[in-house]
């Protein structure tokens, strides 16, 4: 009958599930085995940026007044000593200046003699009531006012001469002329740069440093610095000033000085390339394929005593070429799954083995 036939499908459905369950039993038991290891010390990590050479202390020299430059008498290149005569301007203006401040200095000289005579005149006849107590007042004021008057010009006189002083322009310190501005016979502005002036001493290297990699930097770090043209000397360096901004490239002004007399040669305006070793005191590796993320946080397996594994949330550093920086989550005893994270789940048993392919035993509490 229908019922019989039906009840009869049901049963073999039901034999051959059961028998499919038995064949599946022995798959689902199956262990695998993983290649796992300990998390590595962190190698040093060197990292190079390409600069210039330039002076530590540089300066722009420039006349404090305006007018047309007569002569110079330095170029690039050029060594200078402090107070050193580097160019002139016409002074013909300025000297007239000067003779104008010194008659008005002369005129309010003569003044002033003539405002203390009537002063001391009047001085004498105010006691026998000669004049009048205003008319002393009068001219007693009028000393005071010639007074006020000599002091103005002797200022401006002053003035002037320093101005006719100010055509020279001299340096400052000693050291190379950089960078010149000016010819002969060309009006300038006053505190217009005329000279770029590179003071003699010590040199550094100015590199830019990325916005990512600039937090690895800081003030006082050791460096090692190589030129271009002599790749196999290097020489002893340390950061002396950091940019607190970056610039239009997004990269940070890092100024790196030179240490040691062996320094002393090195041209300006030379290539050369800075080099930083970068480690962090107990930071440990792992590969990169042991990591794996699940939405924004980074894990690792991590291997228990009795073989199961645990997914063990971590902080990383910078990603290198073939391994990462723990920064935490990680002991240096824990073991942790190599290769194939994805494939595996929270506390599924393993076969865990080295490299050489040997067995691995996970000690408690190691």
């Amino acid at each position: 009958t229908i019922k019989t036939a039906v009840a009869g499908m049901i049963t073999a459905c039901s034999v051959a599930l059961w028998g499919c369950s038995r064949d599946k039993a022995p798959a689902e038991q199956e262990v695998p085995v993983v290649m796992v290891a300990q998390p590595g010390a962190a190698q040093p990590e060197q990292k190079s940026y390409a600069g210039d050479v330039q002076a530590q202390e540089q300066t722009a020299l420039a006349f404090r007044v305006a007018g047309q430059v007569a002569e110079r008498y330095a170029d690039v290149g050029d060594q200078v000593r402090a107070g050193q005569v580097l160019a002139r301007l016409d002074a013909k203006d300025a000297q007239l200046q000067l003779n104008a401040a010194r008659a008005q200095l002369e005129s309010a000289q003569s003044a002033a003699r003539i405002a203390e005579d009537e002063l001391k005149r009047f001085q004498q006849l105010l006691p026998v009531n000669a004049v009048s107590r205003s008319q002393y007042d009068a001219v007693d004021n009028q000393y005071k006012a010639a007074l006020s008057s000599l002091k103005q010009a002797q200022s401006n006189y002053q003035v002037s001469s320093n101005q006719t002083q100010y055509n020279q322009l001299t340096a400052s310190k000693s050291g190379v002329i950089t960078a010149r501005n000016i010819e002969a016979g060309q009006v300038v502005a006053a505190g217009q740069a005329a000279y770029q002036l590179a003071v003699g001493g010590g040199r550094e290297v100015v590199i830019g440093v990325p916005e990512q990699a600039i937090g690895g930097i800081k003030a006082g770090q050791p460096a090692q610095v190589t030129l271009w043209s002599k790749p196999e000397e290097k020489f002893d360096a340390a950061v002396r000033e950091i940019s607190p901004a970056a610039d239009q490239s997004r990269t940070y002004s890092v100024k790196v000085a030179l240490r040691g007399a062996a320094a002393d040669g090195i041209q300006l305006g030379q290539s050369a390339r800075v080099f930083f070793s970068q480690t962090d005191n107990g930071q440990l590796n792992v590969p990169l394929s042991s990591v794996s993320a699940q939405g924004q946080q980074a894990y690792v397996l991590t291997v228990n005593p009795d073989n199961t594994v645990h997914k063990a949330p971590v902080t990383l550093g910078a990603y290198g070429r073939d391994s990462v920086p723990v920064l935490s989550g990680l002991k240096p005893s824990d073991y942790v799954v190599i290769g194939g994270v994805h494939l595996l789940r929270e506390k599924q048993k393993i076969k865990p083995i080295d490299r050489e392919n040997r067995p691995v035993t996970i000690q408690a509490g190691g």
